[in-house]
């Protein structure tokens, strides 16, 4: 026997517009109809929020501009109030020409009020030129030459703190290195000329010991300028320069 369930009445909204209905077979009685989903404006109905675009009013013309200026620059700033790069890093390109100037002249003495302010911009220059001609010679020294001129600089720091006593005056260790950097001009111009003379004949050893006396007498004057106590040792100091100028001479020879 079958039992009866209790169906609720359904209640159809006359303003929503129907199906088509087809009698139930068997019974003759029509299936009720059904109004369709009316979609949600929800956000949590809404499968793709992102989709869903409000476009909100137009700005006012009185509004201020987003950008006013190049990035990271405030108003009324502009690239001609900026400093050149070269100064910005510490390079003094009219300074380094000066002191090129003053060694470059092999029978004027340099003047040690130009080296007094030291920098590394041009002995790395000079060092570099020197590895380059080394290299057009067949020899790959970039890292032989910035370990001897650290090294002849320690050494001739340490030669002037044994002779003065620890009076150095103005010579400290940063000054040292730029006064032989800045002497290895000639070494560079030798290393230039190296590239145009013969191999193993005296010509090249003659050319080479006249550069590395103007190396060395440059050196010398300016380091005894610039140390205290310097005129008393300048035969010492010379001792110390030639040998290490020595050194680079033999490093293009051979």
């Amino acid at each position: 026997m079958a039992k009866d369930f209790p169906v609720p009445p359904v209640v159809f909204n006359p303003s929503t517009p129907t199906h088509r209905r087809h009698p139930i077979p068997g019974t003759g009685a029509s299936p009720p109809a059904f109004a369709p989903p009316r979609p949600s404006t929800s956000s949590a109905a809404n499968p793709l929020p992102f989709m869903s675009f409000d476009i909100g009013p137009a700005p006012s013309s009185s509004s201020p501009p987003l950008f006013t200026g190049p990035i990271g620059m405030g108003n009324g700033a502009s690239f001609e109030d900026e400093p050149p790069l070269l100064e910005e890093l510490g390079i003094n390109t009219r300074q380094i020409w000066r002191k090129t100037l003053s060694i470059l002249h092999p029978l004027r003495s340099a003047d040690p009020s130009l080296h007094a302010d030291a920098d590394l911009s041009g002995p790395f220059l000079f060092l570099l030129s020197f590895g380059l001609f080394q290299l057009l010679a067949g020899k790959f020294h970039f890292g032989i030459v910035l370990g001897w001129v650290t090294v002849a600089s320690l050494f001739l720091y340490f030669v002037f703190s044994m002779l003065s006593g620890g009076r150095r005056g103005d010579l400290d260790l940063y000054r040292c290195v730029s006064l032989v950097g800045y002497c290895m001009l000639p070494m560079v111009i030798f290393s230039a000329v190296s590239l145009f003379l013969p191999r193993g004949g005296g010509l090249i050893f003659g050319v080479g010991m006249a550069f590395v006396l103007w190396s060395t007498r440059v050196c010398t004057r300016l380091l005894a300028e610039l140390a205290s106590s310097g005129d008393e040792h300048r035969g010492l100091i010379a001792y110390a320069c030639w040998l290490v100028y020595m050194l680079f001479s033999l490093l293009v020879i051979f």
